[in-house]
């Protein structure tokens, strides 16, 4: 039985030993850290491929591609300067580059953490009874919390020290989506990955996703984000997840793609205003997905934007608020790339060069148009969905 501390009162697993509980505490305040957040880099296929670029998406999705070009990433000069952890798909935690250098390596041999995205997306036939969607399918909830125990146990011997599971709600007002059976399912299946990934050394990132697609309001999402939040703090309280050794990764309170538009004010004072109302002072961290975007918007550009105008609007808040963003750090970064390594340092200085804007956004600091961005160039639609 592990000794008596002031942190273990309350809702705290019981099985976590003292170490276990002051290594998961470290490892979250450390991927916490002023002005730093998260790059995503857990795609199943080449990222390329979700960048939302016409002429990019030609790029051969190879293993041999994934690798040189994720790699290129990894060694961008000075990224820990911005970036305290790189979320991999298993591929990659396993994975060496083209000189045979573990990925994992390369990671913490730049100064960051790697972590691991372990759901295993989710099956478009959903749950049963439960209605179709903006998404064109029936509510939904991931797989992978059955071999979930040995998945963490190899990722942490491989070196991760984080993972991520990431839950797709859908909101439709006129079909009562979000509805409460998709917010018990998915709050308690991410509460029992919380508390596996906890007892097996690895920090956990709690994704709720609300997606944007559909003609909602911002203030549908609104509600639907703070019943969202309400649920999954519950059911973390119920699974005795430890909160400090624990991150959230949340979307944004935005209109649906289709919808109203928001001003980046109203994204920021909806949001953080959610976020008060729902997330303990606990969370060490929260760091925002950036979500798809409507094709007249910069993906890259918006979500600096709101990420800046929160911090310039609420100044002092009780978590590190920061980002967490696939596509909206590596659009221009993957356009500069183009699938040839002459190209690697130009595209390593974009990607550094969208960090930089991101870290100035944490400090409410970033000015809007300062990043060189690909903007609207080849923009496409994307489909949602599992990745």
């Amino acid at each position: 039985m592990a000794s008596f501390t002031l942190e273990r009162a309350g809702y705290v697993n019981p099985t976590l030993s003292d170490a276990q509980m002051a290594e998961l505490k470290g490892i979250a305040e450390a991927l916490s850290a002023p002005g730093k957040g998260f790059l995503a880099s857990d795609e199943s296929a080449g990222p390329w491929l979700r960048a939302g670029h016409s002429e990019a998406k030609k790029i051969p999705d190879t293993e041999e591609n994934r690798a040189a070009y994720r790699s290129m990433l990894y060694k961008t000069p000075g990224l820990s300067e911005n970036v305290g952890g790189v979320i991999l798909h298993t591929e990659t935690l396993f994975q060496s580059d083209a000189e045979g250098n573990k990925m994992v390596d390369i990671i913490t041999g730049n100064g960051m953490i790697p972590g691991i995205k372990v759901d295993q997306g989710y099956d478009k036939k959903g749950l049963p009874g439960t209605a179709v969607g903006p998404l064109g399918h029936p509510e939904t909830a991931d797989k992978g919390l059955d071999s979930l125990e040995s998945v963490c146990a190899k990722a942490y011997a491989q070196g991760a020290r984080f993972a991520k599971w990431r839950n797709v709600l859908q909101i439709s007002p006129a079909d009562g989506l979000p509805s409460e059976l998709a917010l018990v399912e998915s709050s308690h299946s991410l509460a029992r990955y919380a508390a596996i990934c906890q007892r097996n050394g690895l920090v956990p990132i709690v994704e709720p996703e609300i997606v944007p697609n559909g003609d909602h309001s911002i203030e549908a999402c609104a509600i639907a984000t703070e019943r969202v939040l309400l649920h999954q703090f519950q059911a973390l309280a119920l699974h005795k997840v430890y909160l400090e050794g624990c991150l959230l990764k949340p979307n944004m309170v935005k209109g649906g793609l289709t919808g109203p538009k928001a001003s980046a004010t109203e994204i920021a004072v909806l949001t953080i205003t959610a976020l008060k109302r729902t997330v303990p002072a606990a969370i060490p961290g929260i760091f925002f997905l950036s979500g798809e975007m409507p094709l007249d918007e910069d993906n890259e550009e918006s979500a600096t934007i709101n990420l800046s105008k929160m911090h310039e609007l609420f100044p002092r808040l009780p978590w590190h608020v920061s980002y967490s963003y696939g596509k909206a750090l590596q659009k221009t970064c993957i356009v500069t790339w183009m699938g040839k390594k002459e190209n690697d340092e130009k595209a390593q200085a974009a990607l550094k060069a969208r960090c930089e804007a991101n870290t100035a956004a944490t400090h409410g600091k970033y000015a809007a148009g300062t990043c060189p961005s690909v903007g609207l160039d080849g923009n496409i639609a994307q489909a949602a969905g599992p990745y």
